[in-house]
């Protein structure tokens, strides 16, 4: 992205970055661009398209005589599918934006530890028009062959380029030709089926009294569940309460409801399962018509609704194609302070650090204020790869250090303890 944002190709581009580190950082790694940069710091790009993306695109275009392309970049632990299905399903979108193209950045030196056991990192792959595969100098050209021969199984229409520093004629990243929409229903038949939060929703006709939610099946730890009043048991009642359920489902906090505990009948709620029956009392609850959601099929923990102990049947359901899931164990640990980082500590906790857990940290960036240097040190590292970068002065921007770590079991006690050790 630095690279498209800093060479001299005459284009305008507005920029949309996704912030999957918990403390908004890419920003300031994007050093020297007067482009607008969007960022989205909600978690992953692909769970939040039908709020946070609609919206920016929807303001980007009120003033699109300001700019001739829109990058957006997903971060390497998005599903690129309902990223690119926004700009088929959303009619403003649709009539106003095209995809010019997919474009997958990939490690080279890396990927290898990754592309057996992340979904994310075949889909993206896989859903590719362009794949620059980057950082060829760390890697030897027989490695390199055969990579590519890897990828090309996965990817055989793709235009596949091997780069050092994502070195690459502007034009074959941003003028490919258009989005083929064919290919990406051969990766996924129901491509343009539109994905949600949840497996399953049903309209029941709902009592004023006497209700109780049962369960006795444990396939996870907890689950979400959604529900909306509606006027009456139909198809088109159950899709505006879906959107509705979809607005509950992103929010930012959702209150546990272990076992026992009274559920509202409207709203938000994560029901922590535990083994054996299970069950939530149903709290002032009015007559009439209620569509619930519910993060997995009902069936799959014996999901119940009992009006003075009889079963509920719900009167209409509808199955969703739910959400894909992300590897529980990847996480992010920001840390922030306004104090200056000694250098010579700073350097032996990078080095150690990496040293040690190098191989659980995807990713690592961030900016440091390093004691005697007036200007900002730009950071950004991949496993045991470490690269730091002059960036600038700090201008009206205030002095402090923000770093992120994206990876797989991170303890963040112990990295804020250490990294404390570094600072003057």
């Amino acid at each position: 992205m630095n690279r498209i944002l800093t060479e001299n190709h005459g284009k305008r581009i507005a920029v949309i970055e996704n912030e999957f580190g918990e403390i908004g950082i890419d920003h300031e790694l994007v050093i020297n661009a007067e482009e607008e940069i969007f960022e989205m710091n909600n978690g992953c790009i692909c769970c939040t398209v039908r709020g946070d993306l609609i919206r920016i695109l929807g303001n980007l275009l009120k003033r699109r005589d300001r700019f001739d392309h829109i990058l957006i970049e997903t971060t390497g632990l998005a599903d690129p599918g309902p990223v690119v299905q926004t700009f088929f399903v959303d009619d403003e979108v649709k009539e106003h934006m095209f995809i010019n193209a997919v474009v997958t950045l990939v490690d080279a030196k890396h990927i290898s530890q990754h592309i057996d056991d992340s979904d994310e990192a075949k889909e993206q792959i896989a859903f590719a028009d362009v794949i620059l595969l980057n950082k060829c100098d760390l890697v030897t050209p027989a490695d390199l062959d055969r990579l590519e021969a890897r990828i090309i199984t996965m990817n055989g229409m793709a235009k596949l380029h091997r780069t050092t520093n994502a070195d690459i004629a502007i034009d074959k990243v941003l003028d490919v030709g258009g989005f083929n929409l064919d290919h990406a229903m051969t990766v996924d038949p129901r491509f343009l089926d539109p994905e949600y939060p949840f497996e399953w929703g049903g309209v029941f006709e709902w009592a004023g009294k006497g209700l109780t939610w049962t369960a006795d099946i444990n396939p996870d730890p907890s689950m979400k569940m959604a529900i909306v009043p509606v006027e009456a048991a139909t198809e088109e009642e159950l899709a505006r309460a879906r959107e509705i359920a979809v607005r509950h489902f992103s929010a930012n906090e959702i209150a546990d409801y272990p076992s026992g505990r009274e559920v509202s009948d409207e709203g938000i709620f994560e029901l922590v399962l535990e083994e054996g029956k299970m069950e939530w009392p149903v709290s002032q609850a009015s007559g009439g018509w209620r569509a619930v959601f519910t993060e997995h099929f009902p069936d799959e923990l014996d999901l119940q609704l009992l009006e003075n102990g009889k079963p509920v049947p719900a009167v209409l359901s509808v199955a969703y194609k739910p959400d894909h899931e992300h590897d529980d164990t990847v996480s992010s640990v920001g840390i922030e302070t306004d104090k200056d980082c000694d250098p010579r500590r700073l350097e032996a906790w990078l080095s150690q650090l990496l040293r040690e857990q190098g191989n659980d940290i995807f990713r690592m960036k961030g900016v440091f204020a390093v004691q005697g240097n007036p200007r900002r040190a730009v950071f950004q590292g991949v496993h045991m790869l470490f690269d730091a970068q002059d960036g600038g002065p700090w201008g009206d921007r205030p002095r402090r250090t923000s770093l992120v770590f994206i990876g797989r079991n991170l303890d963040r006690n112990a990295l804020n303890e250490s990294f404390s050790k570094c600072l003057i």
